[in-house]
């Protein structure tokens, strides 16, 4: 449990791969304070965990490398609030198609990566997702996965015209299979911030 410093939350933004600085930059834009996250030392200073968008295989191996794998796994399970974008929904979800076991395995989803095609596929759209605003949020999926498969505790927060489950969540894990970090649009890390940690992570010291 991270000890208290004032009484303002602390995000960590894992930092070892992918768009790490510009989630950083989203949450201070959120007026929220964000640090890095490398070590199970750093983890232990926040009270909540954002996973960005990248290379799903490399910030995996790079989470056993660092032995932050059952660290994750034992916070979250214990309530710490999570947020996965794109490669982090996949290293969330319970089910990967392709993967023999999952990376954490912590969320009751099931995706498929790539859904969209390969980097030239990658597209930007308008998605509506009532829980954050009226106005739609503007989406950049690259290399996106698709939630294929949710379990009876997962909440759909947003689809695509076609069905596409993008956005979700969990209890105290929040995913969405695009990046709202590279939009300006700080909408769904406030929600992160205002509903998920200030919910699910009640029983978490503030700082």
């Amino acid at each position: 449990m991270p000890a208290a410093a004032g009484n303002m939350l602390t995000v960590g933004v894992l930092a070892l791969q992918g768009d790490f600085r510009e989630h950083l930059e989203a949450l201070g834009e959120a007026q929220v304070r964000a640090i890095p996250v490398r070590t199970p030392a750093d983890l232990a200073r926040v009270d909540s965990l954002v996973i960005p968008g990248g290379e799903s295989t490399t910030i995996r191996r790079l989470l056993q490398t660092y032995e932050l794998v059952e660290t994750i796994r034992e916070r979250a399970s214990a309530g710490l609030p999570v947020y996965g974008t794109c490669a982090g929904c996949i290293l969330l979800a319970r089910d990967v198609d392709g993967a023999d076991a999952p990376a954490l395995g912590l969320m009751d989803i099931g995706v498929t990566r790539n859904a969209y095609g390969r980097q030239v596929d990658s597209f930007e759209t308008e998605v509506a997702v009532p829980a954050v605003g009226d106005e739609p949020i503007h989406a950049v999926f690259i290399r996106a996965p698709r939630i294929d498969e949710v379990g009876e505790g997962v909440e759909v927060l947003a689809r695509l015209d076609d069905g596409s489950i993008v956005a979700a969540r969990q209890d105290n894990l929040l995913v969405t299979t695009f990046h709202p970090e590279l939009t300006g649009d700080s909408r769904f890390h406030r929600y992160f911030v205002e509903h998920v940690v200030r919910e699910a992570g009640r029983h978490l010291a503030v700082r």
